[in-house]
């Protein structure tokens, strides 16, 4: 490894670790406080120092395993990038920028090539093709939705559950990052699918939980 990537992967390793902690601290503090909100950007920027040198990485070594974990890497950063951008359209008539528009379409390309390395690892008999074939499945779920939403107008108060679910989504990325390095006890697919299996059932409920507090009395 030469010292550039040696650099680079060790500021990797430390933004994963900052996006653990403070993911963290921002679901514990108080919602909307100022604690909240200094964590939660924190939290964002180490996502996007996480994801820029995971890409950065790929750059100086463009393997096959490198270009998943890049890929990868504009997969979970989208959920937090967007679980911040909701909060600048809170109002029906606050429109989707150019910046949601190219982060949306990058995401969509990320996990379209995630889908196709899946398909191509299935039939090359690789039982890792699945973790592929659930992010990539999931990601271009989401992203035609999210194209879908940006053509229409925003219902009232609907960003605070689409704020904490796709927050919550990043986090589950971050966990599943510390999973996939720390957890060598676990099979491969069970340590990379496990924080995804288990922190849905939650984002669901939380979706549904704050659809139920914002709607019409």
């Amino acid at each position: 490894m030469t010292t550039a990537e040696s650099a680079t992967l060790w500021v990797h390793i430390a933004a994963g670790f900052l996006a653990l902690f403070t993911g963290a601290g921002a679901f514990a503090t108080t919602k909307g406080g100022l604690r909240h909100r200094r964590l939660g950007r924190t939290y964002v920027y180490g996502m996007a120092v996480v994801s820029g040198t995971a890409l950065v990485l790929f750059a100086l070594d463009p393997t096959a395993n490198r270009q998943f974990l890049a890929l990868v890497a504009v997969f979970s950063f989208y959920f937090a990038f967007s679980g911040y951008r909701v909060l600048s359209r809170k109002r029906p008539a606050d429109a989707p920028t150019a910046v949601d528009w190219a982060a949306v379409g990058l995401y969509g390309l990320a996990s379209v090539g995630l889908l196709v390395m899946g398909i191509a690892q299935s039939l090359a008999g690789n039982g890792f093709a699945a973790v592929m074939l659930v992010f990539g499945g999931l990601g271009t779920v989401l992203a035609v939705g999210d194209v879908r939403s940006f053509r229409t107008e925003n219902e009232p108060r609907a960003w605070l559950g689409e704020h904490a679910t796709r927050m919550g989504g990043g986090y589950i990325a971050t966990v599943t990052a510390f999973s996939a390095v720390n957890f060598v006890f676990l099979p491969t697919v069970g340590r990379w699918l496990w924080p995804t299996l288990v922190g849905t059932p939650v984002l669901v409920y939380l979706q549904r939980r704050y659809e139920a507090r914002s709607a019409p009395a």
